[in-house]
C-alpha cells in the first residue's frame, strides 16, 4: 500500500509562493499517476494538477500558468509549486496516487492547509 505524507502548507500573502511536497513510500512510479487535489470549506474536493507516469502534466483552469506539478523519483517526492497565490486558493491540499491498474488501490495523503491572505 502506497503511503503519502504532504508538507509545506502555510499562510501566505496574496501574490506569494509556496511549494508543497508529497513524500511517497511503497510506490512504483511507473504504476501510478500522481495528483494534487484541494478542498475548501463547504466545497467538494477538486483536482488541481496531475502528472502521469510518463511525465505529462495537466492543470485545472483556475491554476494554469501559476502552479507547477513535478516529481523527483530519486527522492520519492511529488511537488506542487504555487506562485501568484490568491485568497481563493485557500484550501486543504491533498496528494493522491492513482493506480494505472484497477487491481491496485488508490491512496490519499492526510492533507496540508494552505491559506492565502488578501
Amino acid at each position: 500500500q502506497v503511503q503519502l505524507v504532504e508538507s509545506g502548507g502555510g499562510l501566505v500573502q496574496a501574490g506569494g509562493s509556496l511549494r508543497l511536497s508529497c513524500a511517497a513510500s511503497g510506490i512504483i512510479w511507473s504504476m501510478y499517476f500522481m495528483a494534487w487535489y484541494r478542498q475548501a470549506p463547504g466545497n467538494q474536493r477538486e483536482l488541481v494538477a496531475k502528472i502521469t507516469n510518463g511525465g505529462s502534466t495537466m492543470y485545472a483552469d483556475s491554476v494554469k500558468g501559476r502552479f507547477t506539478i513535478s516529481r523527483d523519483t530519486a527522492k520519492n517526492t511529488v511537488y506542487l509549486q504555487m506562485n501568484s497565490l490568491k485568497p481563493e486558493d485557500t484550501a486543504v491540499y491533498f496528494c493522491r496516487a492513482e493506480s494505472t491498474s484497477p487491481r491496485r488501490g488508490n491512496s490519499w495523503g492526510q492533507g496540508t492547509q494552505v491559506t492565502g491572505s488578501s
